[in-house]
């Protein structure tokens, strides 16, 4: 069956291949039948301002993250920029990535950053986190920690890229003070405490002006085993009286996991209860979310429920689609649970750990815990997830995915000098041109997507997307989830015209295609002009598919 289905899908994929080599023609139809999709874009109708932040990053010292994956040495044969990996920061400029998240994750649980500055060679060596799940046959600077790559190696990573430093801070096993003095490391102004001369004894007399920080991270679990009433308590303690050195910080709360409404309901309650004014100091509320579970119901176990990252059947291609679109759901009914106590909704959501989570054994550094091949699949489920946040301008003004480089839903790979883009790397990029636009109400209809799901006939949504614009350029991005069949799609933005643009295409005939260090363009994204003007653009939408519109309207 499943060739059957492959060998009709790449039939649909050549007609649409056909269909999109040449410029798609405006106010006629390029499909070879009438259009069983519609978009109508509502510039009129502006949902809000798309925080350039949602498109975030996350690096953790967990497996190959940190090192062989960001710092690889200043004495490195690989092509480095005083010991960071060139290549990962040339990539990271060209997707304009705005923040990154650092130490972690369950990592931040336990580091003590004042392990990881001053001389390099005089800085503790220790027990990494994650050494009971690292493999004996890991590095051992992967289960003991070196802390050659801490605070200052990491702003200089930041400032290599372009984009603001997110701390996150280890509520579990330090005290409220650490914290105090963390801030007063990387803010205090050149000269004007002992902590700033260390600083500048480090290379920079000038302040990190870190704005973001994350008080904790999953105080459900790893970070504390904290109720909800508990860790509200812990967050004003760490959080008050925080030094601002004249630059107001960004306070993120250890949010919740997945749908613990109870978690959010608790915390909030117990803010309000002390003070609801609180809520203005609070910048963001933490979610964290992972599709992890294929099993269709059969079980809740964390390990027998998660499937392969690239060999899958169609059933666990729109599995996975299924759970990650549960995001949307999540992010209102916790926006709903905020606002019971926070009724200006001053707290915002940060979604700042998403991505599919999937069994060991696909990884192409084979100890490198966590890491996973992302395929064309992964780059379908994070368009749809970067679309998810679009349409909710209001609500999330943070989001990364887990995480950034050799891990989950990686947006690249890389051991030693070898290093490839992946698909999900791919789409950041096409995604970039969002960042900053003006979120706009889109009308999207199409027929369901139709499939057999462990023997009974089911459905899936049949077109997915976001719009944003800037003056008079509009951006669309549109997901097609079918694996084998192409929508005719008509395209209108209410009171415009189009003038002209460029789609950008994203899909290949395998649905398990993903790039490798031998294979860097086993799939790409294809660029084609627009070349002709009107009310209507009509154009086949590629099974399997992520596309971006870039139009200049009248």
């Amino acid at each position: 069956m499943i060739r059957r289905r492959e060998f009709v899908r790449n039939s649909a994929f050549g007609a649409a291949a056909l269909l999109l080599a040449r410029p798609a023609r405006l106010a006629s139809a390029v499909a070879s039948s009438a259009p069983d999709a519609r978009v109508e874009v509502l510039p009129n109708e502006v949902l809000g301002t798309i925080s350039p932040n949602i498109y975030g990053h996350f690096i953790e010292h967990v497996g190959g993250v940190i090192y062989d994956g960001v710092w690889v040495g200043e004495n490195s044969k690989v092509q480095n920029i005083d010991g960071i990996r060139k290549d990962l920061v040339d990539e990271m400029r060209k997707i304009k990535a705005p923040v990154v998240r650092y130490p972690g994750g369950c990592f931040a649980d336990t580091y003590d950053w004042r392990d990881g500055i001053g001389p390099a060679d005089k800085r503790p060596r220790r027990t990494n986190f994650w050494i009971e799940a690292e493999p004996s046959s890991e590095p051992s600077n992967h289960r003991y920690e070196s802390n050659r790559f801490g605070t200052d190696e990491f702003m200089r990573f930041c400032k290599l890229v372009g984009c603001q430093p997110y701390l996150a801070a280890n509520v579990r096993s330090l005290p409220a003070e650490a914290l105090y003095r963390w801030v007063e490391y990387c803010n205090s102004p050149a000269g004007s405490t002992t902590l700033a001369d260390a600083r500048a004894a480090s290379g920079s007399a000038e302040p990190y002006n870190v704005r973001y920080w994350g008080i904790g991270n999953e105080s459900w679990g790893c970070g504390g085993n904290f109720t909800a009433q508990e860790y509200a308590v812990e967050f004003r303690r760490y959080t008050s009286w925080l030094p601002a050195y004249g630059q107001p910080l960004s306070l993120i709360a250890s949010g919740p996991n997945d749908d613990n409404w109870q978690w959010t309901r608790g915390f909030f309650d117990e803010i309000a209860r002390k003070d609801k004014d609180l809520f203005g100091s609070i910048f963001g509320w933490a979610l964290h979310y992972y599709s992890w579970n294929l099993s269709r119901g059969r079980t809740q176990d964390w390990n027998a429920g998660k499937g392969d990252a690239v060999q899958f059947d169609v059933q666990d291609w729109y599995e996975v689609l299924h759970e990650g679109g549960r995001l949307e759901s999540l992010i209102e009914g916790h926006w709903q649970a905020m606002g019971e106590s926070d009724a200006g909704h001053r707290v915002k959501l940060v979604v700042d750990e998403w991505g599919p989570w999937y069994r060991p054994g696909s990884q192409l550094t084979v100890d490198n815990l966590f890491e996973q091949v992302p395929t064309l699949r992964d780059a379908v489920f994070s368009a749809m997830t970067l679309d998810i946040f679009n349409r909710h301008p209001e609500k999330v003004t943070l989001a990364s995915p887990a995480q950034l480089i050799n891990c989950l839903n990686s947006l690249y790979l890389a051991h030693e000098d070898k290093f490839c883009v992946t698909p999900v790397g791919l789409v950041f990029g096409m995604y970039a041109a969002h960042q900053g636009g003006q979120a706009l109400r889109t009308i999207i209809s199409a027929p369901n997507v139709e499939y057999v799901r462990d023997g009974k006939p089911t459905t899936f949504w049949g077109l997915q997307g976001s719009a944003s614009i800037r003056g008079k350029d509009l951006v669309l991005t549109v997901v097609n989830p079918s694996v084998n069949e192409i929508r005719e799609t008509e395209i209108t933005v209410r009171g415009a015209s189009i003038k002209s643009g460029t789609i950008t295409v994203l899909t290949n005939p395998d649905l398990h295609a993903h790039n490798s260090f031998d294979q860097r363009n086993a799939v790409t994204a294809q660029v084609k002009d627009l070349q002709s003007t009107g009310r209507v653009l009509t154009l086949a939408i590629p099974p399997a598919s992520v596309s971006k519109l870039e139009l200049s309207l009248t």
